[in-house]
């Protein structure tokens, strides 16, 4: 148990989303996701603590997949803001791709 008082559980949920195109998932997710962190819509926001699998897969010329562990910080009306903690090296530099691709 976290000394702060927070509850924290050892138990993983997996947020796994497909997009069909690449523009499908900046539409809908690159506005919210930085290098640190993902806002994940959703109607029954998992508890703040909470350590979480996190899939995402998109079409961009191949089919690629940005994958990791990440743990509820925030959560909002339609949804939670999840930090990332582990992603690996390849997920990271996707990231980064979606980034510097983001519309203007």
């Amino acid at each position: 148990m976290s000394s702060d008082g927070e509850k924290r559980t050892d138990e993983r949920i997996t947020i796994n989303k497909e997009f069909e195109s690449f523009d499908a998932f900046i539409q809908e997710y690159v506005t919210n996701i930085s290098r640190t962190g993902v806002f994940v819509r959703a109607q029954n926001p998992l508890p703040v603590g909470t350590r979480v699998n996190l899939r995402f897969t998109v079409i961009m010329d191949d089919i690629e997949t940005i994958e990791g562990v990440g743990e509820v910080v925030r959560l909002e009306k339609d949804g939670m803001g999840v930090v990332f903690r582990d992603l690996s090296a390849y997920s990271k530099d996707l990231i980064d791709k979606l980034l510097t691709a983001r519309p203007r």
